[in-house]
């Protein structure tokens, strides 16, 4: 499912960022045959070669030079759509049902076992000799798959849903080729393999899970790398491929790419509505009073075993009308999206956030390193990756280096640690760059404003420029690497008073492979992980003339 706003002919590759303000003309490094690199836009010149007037015109923002305005951050969101409410066993009643259902337990698990292993040698048969797997799975074959649907029906009788209501019915294929659904647990794909025997689309990674990879290849699944352009576009072409032809079972997607509690519809993945064909919403529901069945942040084999030791769970499966994408040749995809989004939404009486997968990986890093208050490190990444596009892995990293200030229970962080990992020490010029993230003034920072200011900062139009230039002031013999002298050099205007230790340190920073001197891929590297140093170079950026130091660049800009 894709990791964001298109036109229907548009692909998952089509970048979420707003092209860049009318205001800001573009910035053209040309390389001449003499070897003589020029700045061919005046108003970048312009705009990096206005020294003290408009330093001193522009108080507490220490990233004017490379054209911030400021920085906005959203307040807090407190929701977290990926709590279970009953993580843990509590209460008498619960503790009672466990004993009194265990010997029910192990009647269940083998028949979840059997039923597995039935359905498991169905699809092996089903599946034996067939080569032509990029056309529909013959008719003889399908109907062996019923063997495999029935156990499936039988898998979640063992799980304790006796019985399942429904209302509303299916679509006719015809009308509406894609079918997609909100995620809360792995319920949902065994109820939809029984109920309409679709092609669903899957993360590569289930294909080796042990027997439930051999099933779903029997559903012609579309694999996805959610992390990849070009696998998130093929996976788009398959869709359309096989929701144009009717000899192809229907699509189901989970737009989510997630499971969440079922309190909240978090963003949708934009894979099943670039297709622009009509979309069939079905909302799946877990009444509960002491045992909350979404996955959310609980693990597998704690879920199962909760599952079984209840005397009956309820699910409900609801129908909703079918979409269709508007006639209107403007809506894109994101608008398609966004009205099945509320279809849903209202038919839940659910909350729509901005949440999305990324969020979770948050909540899971944050989980893994130990912290305390794990979903004050949530930050709505759909929205995120709108404003600044910046992928969830980037998000990630920027966590890590986050948590390595030493947040206190609330997940927040003081001056000095936030200045100790960046290695730099107090003075006017860092705590400026403190005060930038500090939106709030409380003297402390979330990891919401540290991403907000870092994404804003990467985001700048001349902040890629800023850094080419900065390596060339940095390297004036122009050999491609930089020295600890010349690093001191460079960045001493803006921090005097910094002692042989603090200038090593900071060299090591920006020395990432260790080999005693700093190149042009290390330096920049260095910046794209920590963007918000690029300020320690403003006052020689400010006093450097941009056509001398253009001739010194090592190489295109980024």
């Amino acid at each position: 499912m894709a990791d964001h706003h298109r036109d229907h002919d548009h692909d998952l590759s089509s970048p979420l960022l707003q092209s860049p303000r009318s205001d800001h003309s573009p910035v053209i490094i040309s390389i001449e045959a003499d070897g003589n690199d020029a700045v061919s836009d005046p108003a970048t010149q312009d705009q990096l070669n206005n020294h003290d007037t408009r330093y001193h015109n522009n108080p507490g923002n220490p990233y004017w030079f490379i054209g911030s305005d400021g920085l906005s951050v959203p307040g807090p969101n407190t929701a977290n759509p990926f709590l279970n409410d009953t993580p843990h066993v509590v209460g008498v009643y619960e503790f009672v049902k466990i004993v009194v259902c265990f010997p029910i337990v192990l009647i269940r698990l083998v028949l979840f076992g059997f039923c597995l292993l039935v359905g498991y040698l169905a699809t092996k048969l089903a599946l034996e000799g067939w080569k032509d797997k990029q056309n529909p799975m013959p008719v003889w074959r399908s109907r062996l798959m019923w063997v495999t649907r029935v156990c499936s029906r039988c898998i979640l009788f063992s799980f304790g849903y006796h019985w399942i209501r429904r209302k509303g019915k299916p679509a006719p294929r015809q009308i509406a080729p894609i079918v997609v659904s909100n995620h809360i647990s792995y319920i949902e794909p065994i109820f939809f393999f029984y109920e309409l025997f679709p092609t669903i689309v899957a993360s590569e990674s289930h294909d080796s899970i042990p027997f439930v990879g051999t099933i779903i290849r029997a559903m012609q699944v579309i694999y996805v790398d959610r992390f990849s352009q070009s696998s998130r576009k093929n996976a788009v072409s398959e869709i359309k491929r096989k929701a144009s032809c009717d000899r192809f079972p229907r699509v189901l997607l989970f737009p989510e790419g997630t499971t969440t509690n079922g309190k909240f519809l978090i963003s949708f993945q934009l894979g099943a509505f670039i297709p622009a064909y009509p979309i069939q919403p079905v909302i799946v529901r877990y009444p509960h009073v002491h045992f909350d069945q979404s996955w959310g942040d609980v693990s597998l084999g704690k879920l199962m075993f909760r599952m079984f030791t209840q005397f009956h769970n309820f699910m409900e499966v609801e129908y909703l009308p079918v979409v269709f994408p508007s006639d209107n040749q403007k809506e894109n995809a994101l608008r398609f999206a966004e009205r099945t989004s509320h279809a849903m939404a209202s038919a839940l009486n659910a909350v729509q956030t901005s949440h999305a997968y990324g969020d979770l990986m948050l909540l899971m890093k944050a989980s893994e390193l130990k912290e305390e208050n794990t979903s004050s490190y949530m930050v709505e990444m759909a929205r995120v990756g709108s404003i600044f596009h910046i992928s969830s892995l980037e998000a990630v990293n920027f966590l890590e280096k986050f948590l390595s200030m030493n947040p206190d229970p609330s997940g927040c962080v003081k001056l000095l640690d936030f200045l100790s990992v960046l290695r730099l020490k107090t003075c006017p010029l860092s705590d400026e760059m403190f005060g930038f993230i500090d939106v709030d003034k409380n003297g402390s920072i979330t990891f919401k404003q540290f991403l907000y200011a870092s994404a804003h900062v990467m985001k700048l139009p001349l902040f890629w420029q800023a850094c080419e230039l900065a390596f060339a002031e940095c390297d004036p013999d122009g050999n491609g690497f930089i020295s600890e002298n010349q690093l001191e050099v460079t960045i001493r205007p803006a921090i005097p008073d910094l002692n042989k230790y603090e200038i090593d340190s900071l060299f090591r920073l920006f020395d990432s492979d260790g080999d005693g001197r700093v190149s042009r891929d290390d330096f920049i590297c260095c910046l794209r992980k920590n963007p918000l140093l690029i300020a320690i170079f403003s006052p020689t950026l400010l006093h450097t003339d941009l056509s001398e130091a253009g001739n010194r660049m090592p190489g295109d800009v980024i």
